[in-house]
């Protein structure tokens, strides 16, 4: 069974995450935990440094915490009625990244799934102090990031953006394999440069991702560079309503500028389509 962990503010974006991952895995056995973790902001603090205070705070988010998750599990099952899914929900003091890494190592997670806004509606400052902290330390399993009100209704092809410029360790690609035969979807690999020549150690690298998709519906792209490489990528990628945009989170020199946090600042922030960080 595979075992799916989504975040959730209770927001209408986190709700947006919950419902895509149930239409992408309705015909998937699957074991889904969603997660609130909950800690006091610096606002609810100003003026008070007493313990009592804070324990109060966190008593009174303990118990919006566990009163919001449960009407959450309520609604799935009077409204969620598929026997191959499975609901479990996890409350937490604590922050966010903190508490995704307690609850993937504790349950053996397989993916986690996130949307990128949060409650406030302020979506540059929740990816700069949620999204992008888990992504920078959540690095061993696949995240799928479902960008605001994207209305998920079929997969048909996943674009996985590389310039292969690294090898591709032979499970890299399992979480783009087991979305393209769940829907039957084709795999673009995208390059984007400004002259589209390979030196040795690409073209090799080349013929290893061919071998590691080989039996699958793959086609290469070459895409011109236009401003830089993000701004490329989210041209090609805005007509492709029913795709998912895959790329890898290691530092190279080619992606310096547009890994880590500013990958998600850059494409997952303006990508109008789920992108998929495979694990390193």
């Amino acid at each position: 069974m595979k075992k799916i962990l989504i975040t959730t503010d209770f927001s209408d974006n986190a709700w947006n995450a919950v419902f895509t991952a149930l239409k992408i895995y309705a015909e998937v056995n699957c074991h889904f935990y969603l997660l609130h973790a909950y800690e006091p902001t610096p606002l609810n603090l100003m003026g008070s440094k007493s313990q009592q205070r804070l324990g109060v705070i966190y008593d009174s988010l303990s118990k919006y915490s566990a009163q919001e998750l449960n009407e959450t599990n309520t609604y799935l099952k009077a409204h969620h009625n598929n026997p191959k899914h499975q609901f479990t929900t996890i409350s937490k003091p604590g922050n966010l990244e903190d508490s995704v890494a307690s609850v993937i190592f504790k349950n053996d997670i397989d993916l986690l799934i996130m949307g990128t806004q949060g409650a406030t509606g302020a979506k540059e400052i929740f990816l700069g102090s949620n999204t992008v902290k888990v992504l920078n330390q959540i690095k061993n399993i696949p995240i799928i990031a479902v960008p605001t009100g994207y209305n998920f209704q079929s997969l048909k092809s996943i674009l996985f953006a590389t310039d292969f410029s690294d090898s591709y360790k032979k499970n890299l690609f399992d979480p783009i394999i087991e979305l393209s035969k769940i829907w039957n979807a084709s795999i673009e690999v995208v390059y984007v440069a400004v002259d589209f020549y390979l030196n040795d150690h690409q073209d090799a690298h080349k013929e290893v991702l061919k071998e590691r998709l080989s039996g699958f519906d793959i086609e290469f792209k070459n895409i011109p560079f236009e401003i830089n490489t993000s701004k490329s990528i989210d041209l090609y990628a805005k007509d492709k309503e029913s795709s998912f945009l895959s790329i890898l989170r290691h530092q190279h020199t080619f992606w310096e500028k547009v890994i880590g946090e500013a990958v998600v600042k850059k494409i997952a922030f303006h990508s109008k389509i789920p992108v998929l960080f495979l694990p390193q």
